[in-house]
C-alpha cells in the first residue's frame, strides 16, 4: 500500500514512569523477528538526521524502519525540535527544558524575536538524552503530553 511501517524502542516517556529496560524489546530482538520472515538489507542512502535506520524487504521497493532511541542513540544527527500542544518548544524528547512560545506569539512578537527563542531552543541541544546514564531522570511529560 506504498506505506512504510515503522517499529519503535519502547521508551521511558510513559505517564506512569513504570519504563523497564529489562522489559525493552530492542532493535536486534525486532530486525530478527523480522529477518526470520523477510529478506532484510540496509538503505544504504538513508537521511543521516532520520531517527529510524532503514531496511530493504525482500528487495525492495518496500521497505522498514526502527528506530532504537534506547539501544542506538541517533542524538548527535538529531535536527529535531518539538511544539507541544500548550506552546512550548522542547529540543529533545526527552529534554526537561521547555522554551515558552505561546505568550511570545499572543503578544504580538516579532520575528527576531522568536528567532531568538528558537535559536536558543537549539542552542540548548544536549550531545545526548541520557537513557542510558545512571542518573537518568524521565521527563515529567508522557510523550502523549509532548506530541511525537
Amino acid at each position: 500500500h506504498d506505506a512504510e511501517l515503522r517499529f519503535i524502542e519502547q521508551m521511558p516517556l510513559d505517564a506512569g514512569h513504570t519504563w523497564n529496560r529489562e522489559r525493552l524489546v530492542s532493535a536486534d530482538d525486532i530486525l530478527h523477528e523480522l529477518s526470520l520472515r523477510f529478506a532484510l538489507e540496509p538503505v544504504a542512502d538513508e537521511d543521516p538526521s532520520s531517527p529510524a535506520s532503514l531496511w530493504r524487504v525482500d528487495g525492495g521497493p518496500a521497505c522498514v524502519g526502527v528506530i532504537a532511541s534506547v539501544t542506538r542513540p541517533f542524538c548527535g544527527g538529531c535536527d529535531r525540535l518539538r511544539l507541544t500542544a500548550d506552546g512550548e518548544l522542547r529540543n529533545c524528547l526527552f529534554g526537561h527544558d521547555e522554551y515558552a512560545l505561546t505568550g511570545l506569539l499572543r503578544s504580538g512578537a516579532s520575528d527576531v524575536e522568536l528567532a531568538e527563542v528558537f535559536g536558543a531552543c537549539v542552542a540548548g541541544k544536549r550531545a545526548g538524552h541520557g537513557i542510558n546514564d545512571v542518573d537518568f531522570l524521565q521527563p515529567d511529560r508522557p510523550m502523549n503530553a509532548i506530541g511525537g
